[in-house]
């Protein structure tokens, strides 16, 4: 019996590297833990040495997509009598920090399938994200990446994420930004001063000369299969199509918006942000 200590460095916490480790770990049938640290990812594992070695290679050629491993140390340490399975513990903290942490990542395909499906319980949920996508430097306050040090803290998972974020064999074990409807951010559409505009029904006025863009948005407006989630999107189209100017909270910060081929439109956004000619990025 024999008993390692790997220390990861590069881009390998917020990329699903701790639910990578442990299954790496679980396929060797190996025990131990690992835990994110200031100095990276700390992985300790315990077991016969043909299956630590065949670990030690899977841990540098089988990472997550969004993993970037700069270094790997290893070195041998004393075994462990009577452990009992490979767990993913608490995480360290520290003053300084080896750890790059991944920009935030486009939906991936499988997000983008739960969002589609009308029996997904994540159906046109505009905060989907797994291990392999969604937002990841924005949202960091403090290394290590654990959700208490996001701006996802104060969110605290339902049963249904819950048990989706310890589950190993699911895409979001230890998702940090992993939320849903009933637990996680939602959307509001809310005017200049403040006050949130309630639920309307309905169909946007007619429009003159539309184009084929705001013709496809008028038919989007006309469905009746949104769920209560989209309302704020659904308020928000209509206020462009009407000519309006919306500033639309982004991870980042706001998005000024209006409909580009209406004239009024670009010339009163120009006026409030006293930019006459210079274009707009």
């Amino acid at each position: 019996m024999r008993r390692k200590r790997f220390v990861a460095q590069g881009q390998v916490q917020g990329v699903g590297f701790r639910p990578f480790v442990f299954k790496l770990a679980e396929e060797q049938g190996l025990t131990g833990f690992v835990r994110n640290s200031p100095r990276g990812v700390v992985i300790e594992v315990q077991g016969a040495l043909p299956a630590l070695e065949a670990f030690a290679g899977a841990l540098s050629r089988r990472l997550p997509p969004l993993a970037r491993l700069l270094q790997l140390s290893v070195e041998d340490c004393e075994s462990l009598a009577g452990e009992q399975g490979f767990v993913i513990a608490a995480s360290s903290s520290g003053d300084s920090h080896a750890v790059l942490i991944s920009p935030d990542t486009a939906l991936c395909p499988d997000c983008l399938a739960d969002m589609r499906a009308p029996d997904n319980r994540r159906f046109a949920y505009p905060f989907t994200n797994c291990t392999n996508c969604g937002p990841r430097y924005t949202i960091t306050r403090s290394i290590p990446y654990d959700r208490a040090g996001t701006s996802m803290a104060c969110f605290p998972l339902c049963p249904d994420c819950r048990a989706e974020y310890e589950n190993p064999r699911d895409r979001r074990f230890h998702a940090q930004p992993n939320a849903c409807p009933v637990c996680g951010p939602g959307l509001r559409f809310v005017q200049g001063a403040g006050s949130a505009l309630s639920d309307r029904a309905g169909e946007p006025g007619p429009a003159t000369e539309q184009s084929a863009a705001r013709e496809a948005a008028a038919r989007v407006l006309s469905g009746n299969d949104w769920p209560r989630e989209a309302n704020a999107l659904r308020d928000l189209v209509r206020l462009l199509l009407a000519g309006g100017i919306a500033a639309i909270k982004g991870l980042g910060g706001f998005h000024l918006a209006c409909d580009a081929s209406d004239s009024r439109a670009v010339a009163e956004l120009r006026r409030r942000k006293h930019r006459p000619h210079k274009p707009f990025a």
